[in-house]
């Protein structure tokens, strides 16, 4: 017994002890700290931490979560996310599939039979079936195109909130913060056909879990997104191309600008991060200032990310390419008129993957790295690029043009590497 009332004292004592603050935090009002990436410049980002009470919700299904986001409106708003959230389903919750979105006619067998290149040529897709995909499409786009407007904070609650299906669009909005949520599997039922007159062709897709489109301060924090559910390498083939199901997981476009990526984790997935959209798109200049820093790229195919245009500091991340990867084709992609300044990042890979294989340049001049570990090792990656890709690829030099000045301390590669593994993704904010 006396044991048993010391465990009890000892007990109360603890919670006596508790700092009065310990169980206030609540995160759905943080803001980003001051030099914390890009976003942290011209203001900072602050999202819907000027939410009055009557604009502060807590959702549980995609109405509620429809409800809270106000057609994308710029009233400041805190959003919290609580369990798991289908973004296919319909008014009443109950769940939509593939089939409920199909309309005029649309079926995938008369797809393919009406567009086989061998009959159909390289012409692109037009007629009754395309008409039908396009229609079936819409329907789905209903559902699940989420727009997310200015002045907004969207967070989960706990370890375990999960958006699925769904693709949040912050589309021409100013000052939004998106943190500790898992963004899961944004399955396109309706790809679509793209004949290529030079090559194979290729599936396209429409869907991004996170689409930052003419976005500007966007500080995302402690997601988790990746293709859990539905991973493309189980799609089958069509017209000897993979039927992708997937876009991508984070892809910041069309003028997007002063953007902060921290601690997230992007798994399992095909094409991650595209920064700018187009070489021809001249309007990006001067835009696309990211910063991506303690990150996880873990399975991911390529672009992690690919940069046009945009000044991009890329510090302190940690890539994983497991054994069975096969279909790996780099990691960083440097592109027109990209300034990339890499810092301290390591790479985890198998044998068969080379330092050589990490980055890959279409008509980009410029890459600085330095503090890289590869496979624990110190490398120079520019270097490394150049000497391997020699006369298929140009050669690049190391001076992006600027120097990051915003942002808190830069470890080692070792220390970052150790730290991202324990703590990036959703459910593990500190």
């Amino acid at each position: 017994m006396r044991k048993r009332h010391l465990v009890v004292a000892l007990g109360l004592l603890g919670m006596l002890c508790v700092p009065a603050h310990a169980e206030a935090r609540d995160i759905s009002r943080e803001t980003l700290a001051p030099n914390d990436g890009w976003a942290a410049a011209a203001g900072g980002t602050t999202g819907g931490a000027a939410a009055d009470d009557a604009h502060v919700y807590t959702v549980t299904d995609r109405a509620g979560l429809v409800r809270a986001l106000d057609g994308g409106s710029d009233t400041p708003k805190i959003i919290k996310i609580a369990g798991t959230i289908d973004a296919n389903t319909d008014d009443d919750g109950d769940r939509l599939d593939c089939a409920d979105y199909t309309t005029d006619g649309y079926s995938l067998r008369k797809y393919l039979a009406a567009y086989d290149p061998r009959t159909w040529g390289a012409a692109k897709p037009s007629g009754p079936q395309e008409e039908a995909r396009q229609a079936s499409a819409a329907r789905q786009a209903e559902r699940v195109v989420l727009p997310v407007g200015s002045n907004t904070t969207i967070v989960g609650l706990g370890s375990k909130a999960v958006l699925k299906g769904g693709s949040l669009q912050v589309s021409d909005a100013d000052n939004v913060i998106i943190r500790n949520l898992e963004l899961r599997d944004a399955y396109d039922c309706f790809p679509v056909w793209q004949p290529n007159t030079g090559g194979l062709g290729d599936w396209k897709t429409a869907y991004d879990t996170l689409w930052l489109r003419g976005a500007t301060h966007v500080w995302v924090d402690h997601i988790t997104a990746s293709d859990k559910g539905h991973p493309d390498e189980k799609e089958p083939t069509y017209f000897a191309r993979n039927y992708l199901r997937h876009d991508g997981l984070l892809d910041i476009t069309n003028g997007s600008d002063l953007v902060t990526v921290s601690w997230s984790r992007f798994a399992d997935h095909d094409k991650a991060m595209l920064i700018g959209n187009g070489d021809t798109a001249t309007g990006d200049r001067g835009k696309l200032r990211v910063t991506l820093h303690h990150n996880e790229f873990e399975s991911v195919v390529q672009r992690a990310p690919r940069v046009r245009f945009g000044q991009v500091h890329l510090y302190n991340n940690r890539y994983v390419v497991p054994d069975d990867a096969h279909d790996y084709r780099y990691s960083v992609g440097v592109s027109t008129e990209s300034a990339i300044h890499a810092e301290n990042n390591a790479f985890h890979t198998p044998g068969h993957i080379e330092a050589a294989d990490l980055v890959k340049s279409w008509n980009g001049t410029a890459l600085h790295q330095s503090g890289t570990l590869f496979n624990g090792y110190p490398v120079d990656l520019l270097a490394i690029h150049n000497a391997y890709n020699s006369g298929s690829e140009r050669d690049l030099t190391a001076d992006v043009g600027w120097t990051p000045t915003l942002h808190t301390k830069i470890d080692s590669a070792e220390a970052a590497d150790r730290e991202v593994a324990r703590g990036a993704g959703a459910g593990r904010t500190p």
